[in-house]
């Protein structure tokens, strides 16, 4: 679907050269050409259009002077810095321009006719006059000569199998009677034929192939020889061979001409000599001949020189057309007609090998012309209009244009093809939107053809329907019609002839046309406007009038103009941007600015441009030859192989076989830049995987179809899903929802996006949703696929951020509970009958589904006496929703209705056996209906509606009742059905309390003990969990005597005592047993100075003083001053050894610096690998010698647990191990100063001043040590890298890189990060008395 378009052409109009040119070749310089005369060489320079140098052979006598010589090849060797010449005589040359001195290597007695170089430029093949190949070195060694006409077919002779005579073969259409047909005789060569062999060489330089007269026949073979010139194959037999010859560069076929009885055709050999395939030219047999045909590097192009042959008193005209290949069709995309004049007749023709699409002429005038194409789509431009997305196709004398709004037809064939009269080389499409349709199409006779939609009612017969229209279907599509032929001349008649001298046909939406001519100079342009000019009375054709002529200050390489901006960009070959005001009065031509204002210059030469908006600003993009895309001059992806525009979208395929879409509203184009560089997101719509080599033909605009052509030329529709998306949301906003909905089900797009869209409008709207899909089987399909997720934030993520983040109007309801009841009732509004399915699936599709009251309405269908005739029956209602829900799930809620009706009906159509369903069914009938009820429900193991209606069948089955809660632990609904007051409740509560005592929760056991009346249980679950407080209460409530209280109070005392509640017990032993004596000793154990004291005075017993407290206080003062002695010691140790610790980290680190990042992660790597060695050492060890861990209590296990990290010298977590340690000595300290201040009291008040005196001393020098301390041994570095992890998911590579930078140790992996946080000192807590300072 591509066609070739000029990019440039130039040359040398005229040059002081004398005789006539006869051959050229490339100069390794660039833009030198070499050209060999009959005097001898000259170097041609397009740049200067001048001879620059010349050296002459005719001095040295290698030609001779009266001008009769011939040079039959020139080639360029840089490496020997030399021209090779060979001349018709027999000489070899080698001419160097720099110094003119001209060295033969070699001589032919007998004359050469062809000098051919290999494309490496190792070999050279001759053709003598002798009919002899002598192939020689570079350095011109002979390798062998052989003689052009061998007898033999070759090394690659076909191998008969012996599988019959011919006439016994299979002949395919032919028949029988081709087996007996005569091999018609060859005819010999044309009479134009001059003769020569014809020499080719393969792409890879192993093979030649020549084409030489036959001196038997007459007529032209086709040999292949080896490198080594060893004979390969010889053609078939070929009648009307032709001299033109043309190796595949990619090497597969060998191409050259043939004319058959009625036709003159292209063919094609195989390197076995066999024919494969062909195409016809446009011209009747005999009316030209073909001197040349060339492909070009990369095979894709083949150029063909044609001149015609029957010409009476004038030159014959001549021609060079351009050939493509695609879908095995071959189309005519360029033709330049060069006319009659002898001065403009082709002497040779080559292709560029370093620029692909780069093809050099030289005419006889000493006229040297290149010509650079590019590839290019033409396609409609508009938006709105009707006729969008055409896409035209070149084909010589016909443009095939394909509708693709209309269906998508494979190339060859098209959609309508526009017939012309002369071969086409351009084709614009009308850049108004309005008229995006209509087609300007330029010919080789610079004729402008206007085909336009629309007006005209009678069918043009120059448009013909190709593949849409015939074999008697109407066809749909509209036709175009031929407006206007215009006749463009914008030449002085002075220039030479130039064929394709108008280039960049541009139509510009007033109906006006641009079209860019070269300028005086070679490296000039000059933009000319066009407009159509009224017709004149008696003029053959109009012609277009010439407004206005812009000279460019460079040659202008690329034109476009935006339809939706209407802005036209000049693209120059120094790669600046300028552009073209056409709509002011006077236009002019200015630099194009980006919003910075600086004036835009593409880094690289692009051939495809375009203008478009990027957050608002108009932007020019471009895309180079080599995959380089811009924006600006921006490069902002190097792997692009084709991109369009539409809307605002930009879409572009990749080197990595993906085709991308981004939405420019709200884009930056250094996001573009990241997104176009990094991996989009699993479920990002903006990129899809397509086939290798995909590149985008054309976007159909509001069909949501993007056209992708192959490498092979067959096309492929995709709707990629940002496009499709963005138009459905385009369609939900406009409450299109029936057109949303259809393309949603087309193109599997979750239907869920329907409401979660813009929920808010989806509700209000409910009865448009459903009167536009009016379809039961497509609001069911909705239904089905309803989830709670919110696809706007999961699947399909709004592309510009735009989405409808609109607060939810019901938080407290599910998303599909709430549509289902919103369409449920909308649906019951407007056609109950109708909708009556797609009611039942709202119903079932709820969470948890109403299942009861849909059974109920298909109850309700089939007990209706009037049934309407378009209602859903009863039984289609229930099959439906047998398909929705399983038949066991049904029959088990139907059963639950308690309705056997219903039950009955749906068990009809399980698979399920009467003999199983109706015995228990009948016993169901015979029972009472709260026992019934409970029976179903038990059997629905509904077990809480099993209670309510048992404990309603009477008191008889209450010990049913009893066991069914104990058997499903139903005490707390058991206890709501019974009144507080009754026996029930009591033998309830009874069991509901044994229960809660096995599950060891004595003491709510003792609550529901106490609260049913059960006072005896109750106080034995009271001392059991502890409460001695409400087991007194329960005592009371027994009627306990004196002596029975007592006892139970020296029993919990003494529990009490084990448990270390020296105070509770004290209590209990003083105002239960009256032996305050016992509670005062408890007290002085357990610490409690002051309550001991007032006791003592309470009941006057001061001896206890001196017998037991002063003893007491005394003791503690002394335990204290060694707790604090030996916290202070061990502190300091673990200090001293952290700090070495530390220092042997850091020598390590330093250690290691040189081969790795600053930090040395490797450090961190080894620990951390030394402690994943040492870990199972560590469990293990913990296993063996602290067996007792498992049994102990879940604090001793947590002690255990935080005890991983080993204090042992050289164990990878040593200074862990030691934070820890610190951090219990610094706690265990702080946690004694309460304890001391009592204390210390104590001692002052018994006039112990000294001892009290030295434990407050040594117990502020032990704070003030750690206060002091701690700074030192848990570091700011520390404390920070505890806060914000170094590594983290939240963690990126910049992250990591700077902590490193700032020298911030990466922590271990800590399981307990408390060990890293310093700990606190209460300073609220003022414990030191003033008096003892």
């Amino acid at each position: 679907m591509r066609n070739l378009r000029l990019l440039r052409a130039g040359g040398c109009r005229s040059a002081a050269a004398t005789g006539t040119p006869q051959c050229f070749c490339l100069g390794a310089e660039s833009g030198a050409v070499l050209v060999g005369s009959q005097y001898g060489l000259v170097e041609l320079r397009p740049a200067g259009y001048s001879v620059s140098r010349e050296v002459s052979l005719t001095v040295n006598g290698f030609l001779p002077e009266d001008g009769s010589g011939c040079i039959v090849g020139v080639e360029d060797l840089p490496e020997q810095e030399s021209v090779c010449v060979a001349t018709a005589a027999g000489d070899i040359l080698l001419c160097n321009l720099s110094t003119e001195q001209v060295e033969c290597v070699g001589s032919v007695d007998s004359g050469l006719s062809v000098m051919s170089w290999s494309p490496d430029q190792e070999l050279v093949l001759l053709a003598t006059g002798q009919q002899t190949l002598i192939m020689m070195t570079r350095d011109f060694e002979p390798i062998t000569e052989k003689q052009i006409h061998q007898d033999e077919f070759g090394e690659g002779k076909f191998v008969a199998l012996g599988w019959g005579k011919k006439e016994t073969q299979f002949h395919g259409s032919e028949g029988k009677q081709a087996a007996h047909r005569k091999q018609t005789e060859v005819l010999p060569a044309s009479a134009w034929d001059d003769g020569r062999p014809r020499v080719t060489w393969r792409g890879d330089g192993q093979f030649i192939a020549v084409s030489a007269v036959c001196p038997e026949t007459g007529a032209r073979k086709v040999r292949v020889w080896s490198r080594e010139l060893v004979l390969q194959s010889t053609s078939e037999p070929v009648s009307g061979l032709e001299q033109a010859l043309s190796w595949k560069p990619s090497g597969n076929l060998i191409a050259s001409t043939q004319e058959k009885p009625n036709r003159h055709d292209v063919v094609f050999l195989e390197k076995n000599g066999l024919l494969h395939g062909e195409f016809t030219l446009p011209f009747q047999k005999g009316q030209v001949k073909v001197n040349e045909m060339l492909w070009n590097a990369d095979s894709t192009i083949l150029a063909i020189w044609l001149e015609d042959l029957k010409v009476e008193n004038s030159n014959p005209n001549t021609y060079v057309q351009l050939w493509t290949t695609g879908n095995y069709h071959w189309y005519l995309k360029q033709s330049l007609h060069f006319g009659g004049l002898e001065e403009n007749q082709l002497v040779s023709l080559l292709w560029d090998r370093e620029n692909l699409y780069r093809l050099h002429i030289l005419c006889q005038g000493w006229h040297y012309l290149f010509y650079e194409w590019h590839w290019t789509t033409d396609h409609g431009l508009g938006e709105n209009s009707q006729h969008v997305a055409n896409v035209a196709v070149i084909d010589g004398d016909k443009v095939l244009v394909t509708a693709f709004q209309h269906a998508v037809v494979p190339p060859p064939m098209c959609t309508y093809e526009l017939q012309l009269q002369q071969a086409v080389n351009q084709v614009a499409f009308h850049t108004d939107p309005k008229h995006s349709g209509d087609m300007a199409v330029l010919d080789a006779d610079n004729r402008i053809s206007v085909y336009r939609y629309g007006q005209s009612t009678v069918n043009d017969p120059s448009v013909k329907f190709g593949a849409m229209g015939g074999n008697g279907f109407k066809a749909a599509v509209e036709t175009p019609y031929l407006d206007k032929t215009y006749r463009v001349d914008v030449s002085s008649s002075s220039e030479v002839m130039n064929p394709l001298g108008l280039q960049f046909l541009t139509w510009l939406p007033d109906d006006s046309f641009l079209v860019v001519g070269q300028g005086q100079h070679a490296a000039q342009s000059v933009l000319h406007h066009l407009t159509a000019v009224p017709h004149v009375a008696g003029a053959e054709e109009e012609c277009l009038n010439l407004r206005l002529s812009v000279p460019v200050d460079g040659e202008v390489i690329s034109l476009y103009c935006s339809p939706v901006t209407k802005t036209v960009a000049l693209q120059l070959t120094d790669r600046r941007i300028l552009k073209y005001l056409w709509e002011a009065s006077t236009p002019v031509l200015e630099p194009w600015r980006s919003s910075s204002s600086s004036a835009v210059q593409f880094p690289y030469r692009c051939v495809q441009t375009s203008i478009t908006r990027i957050s608002g600003e108009e932007v020019i993009l471009g895309l180079t030859d080599r995959c380089r895309f811009f924006v600006n001059d921006i490069e902002v992806a190097s792997n692009i192989t084709s991109f369009a525009t539409y809307n605002e979208f930009l879409l572009v395929t990749t080197n990595s076989h993906t085709c991308q879409c981004f939405c420019l509203k709200n884009l930056s184009v250094k996001a573009l830049q990241a997104s176009l560089s990094s991996a989009a997101a699993p479920n990002s719509e903006t990129l899809r995987k397509v086939e290798r080599g995909s590149r985008i033909v054309t976007i159909v605009p509001q069909d949501t179809k993007v056209v992708l052509q192959m490498p092979r030329g067959n096309l492929e529709t995709i709707h990629h899903r940002a496009l499709v998306l963005a138009q459905i949301r385009k369609w939900l906003d406009r409450l299109m929802f029936r057109e949303a909905f259809q393309c949603m089900r087309k193109l599997r797009i979750n239907l869920n996006l329907l409401y979660d869209h813009n929920p808010k409008v989806f509700l209000e709207n409910t009865e448009i949703f459903i009167r536009q899909i009016d379809s039961v089987n497509y609001i069911n399909l909705f239904f089905t696929e309803l989830k709670e997720e919110d696809f706007t934030k999961s699947m399909y993520p709004c592309l510009n951020g735009s989405s409808n983040n609109q607060p939810c109007q019901h938080p407290d309801q599910k998303k599909v509970n709430l549509i289902c009841d919103v369409m449920r009732v909308a649906m019951e509004h407007i056609d109950p009958q109708k909708y009556c399915l797609s009611i039942l699936t709202a119903h079932v599709k709820k969470s948890p589904p109403e299942l009861e009251i849909a059974l109920q309405k298909v109850h309700s269908l089939r007990e209706s006496v009037t049934p309407d005739v378009q209602a859903v029956s009863a039984e289609e209602a229930l099959k439906y929703l047998l398909f929705l829900v399983d038949i066991n799930e049904l029959y088990d809620y139907s059963l639950g209705t308690y309705d056997f009706d219903l039950v009955v009906m749906v068990a009809e159509k399980s698979q399920k056996d009467p003999k199983e369903y109706l015995p228990f069914l009948n016993t169901l009938r015979k029972m009472e209906t709260n026992y019934q009820r409970y029976t179903i429900d038990r059997h629905l193991k509904r077990y809480t509606k099993a209670l309510g209606h048992l404990s309603k069948c009477g008191p008889e089955h209450f010990s049913e009742f009893l066991n069914l809660v104990k058997d499903q632990n139903l005490y707390s609904e058991a206890l709501k059905l019974y009144p507080f007051s009754t026996q029930e409740y009591k033998d309830i509560s009874d069991a509901y309390g044994e229960y809660l005592i096995q599950k060891q929760l004595s003491e709510q056991a003792a609550l529901i003990f106490a609260r049913a009346g059960i006072f005896a249980k109750a106080l034995d679950a009271f001392q059991s969990s502890g409460s001695w407080q409400q087991a007194l209460c329960m005592a009371s409530q027994l009627g306990y005597t004196k002596d029975k209280l007592s006892s139970l109070a020296r029993s919990m005392a003494g529990k009490l005592v084990e448990q270390r509640k020296y105070a509770e017990a004290a209590i209990l032993l003083e105002q239960y047993t009256q032996d305050y004596e016992e509670a005062v000793l408890l007290l002085l154990e357990g610490a409690f100075w002051e309550e001991a004291l007032r006791l003592i005075h309470k009941y006057g017993r001061l001896d206890i003083l001196e017998t037991n407290l002063k003893p007491a206080i005394l003791e503690a003062q002394k335990s204290q001053l060694i707790f604090l002695d030996s916290q202070k010691t061990s502190f300091l140790h673990h200090k001293s050894r952290l700090q070495v610790v530390r220092e042997l980290k850091e020598k390590a680190c330093e250690n290691l610096q040189d081969y790795e990042v600053p930090n040395c992660p490797e450090l961190e790597l080894f620990s951390e690998t030394s402690s994943v060695v040492t870990a199972s050492d560590m469990n293990s060890k913990y296993t063996h010698s602290n067996s007792r861990i498992s049994v102990r209590s879940s604090k001793n296990r947590r002690k255990a647990e935080r005890k991983r990290y080993s204090l042992k010298e050289g164990s990878p977590f040593e200074d862990i191990a030691l934070l820890e340690v610190l951090g219990e000595s610094v706690r265990a300290v702080e946690t004694v100063k309460g304890e001391i201040h009592i204390l210390l009291k104590q001692l002052v008040l018994f006039g112990y001043d000294e001892q009290a005196g030295a434990l407050q001393q040594v117990l502020e020098e032990v704070l003030q040590l750690m206060e002091t301390s701690v700074p030192e041994i848990w570091t700011p570095d520390l404390q920070q890298s505890s806060v914000s992890l170094v590594l983290g998911p939240n963690s990126t590579a910049n992250s990591i890189m700077a902590a490193y930078q700032q020298k911030r140790m990466m922590p271990p992996v800590v399981q307990d990060p408390e060990v890293l946080t310093p700990p606190k000192f209460n300073k609220n807590l003022q414990w030191k008395l003033h008096l003892l300072q």
